[in-house]
């Protein structure tokens, strides 16, 4: 038998105004309803003054959709969507530092090159590895990395797309009405 609210892991994309304290409002809004951020990516937008975030978080296919709804009723929040469903494009940037020594450097290097990742740093005693690409490939890296040690590991959290769409943070068709708390933003 088969559970009625499955938690599954939701991809939602944001278009918000670029200004102090819309990052805080949203995140006290996921905070208020109990929801952990799994990854959140902020930066700027294709639209001077908005900027797009990418949420990733664990939750029912309802309680997510009450989450996009709160959002949207936000004053800094443009849209917002849950692209789950969606055909997505994602990427993620990882920075690995790994102990190395003359012995392990070949082998090491030899694993970067196979997953197309750079080295962006060399000391006598680590290496600093930069990959992009998605998290399944991000995960592999780290996993073969972690038996010569890693001593420092950053991940910028999960960016995503629809792909196929000129333009537009949403599906074009999602759970907004193409305005934001009465205002029209075509």
């Amino acid at each position: 038998m088969t559970q009625a609210n499955q938690t599954e892991q939701h991809t939602l994309v944001a278009l918000v105004e670029d200004k102090p304290g819309v990052l805080t409002k949203v995140a006290s809004m996921f905070r208020r309803r109990g929801f952990n951020i799994a990854s959140l990516a902020v930066g700027n937008s294709e639209q001077p003054g908005l900027s797009r975030m990418t949420f990733v978080v664990n939750g029912d296919e309802y309680t997510v959709g009450q989450v996009v709804k709160q959002m949207d009723k936000l004053i800094d929040v443009i849209e917002v969507a849950d692209i789950t469903s969606e055909r997505i494009v994602t990427r993620e940037l990882a920075l690995v530092k790994v102990n190395t020594n003359q012995m392990t450097r070949g082998e090491i290097i030899q694993i970067v090159n196979l997953f197309r990742a750079n080295i962006i740093d060399v000391s006598s005693d680590s290496m600093v590895i930069e990959i992009t690409g998605e998290s399944d490939k991000i995960n592999a890296l780290q996993n073969l990395l972690t038996p010569f040690g890693i001593l420092e590991m950053l991940r910028t959290g999960l960016v995503a797309m629809v792909r196929g769409q000129a333009s537009g943070t949403a599906n074009g068709k999602g759970d907004h009405s193409g305005q934001a708390n009465g205002v029209s933003h075509s």
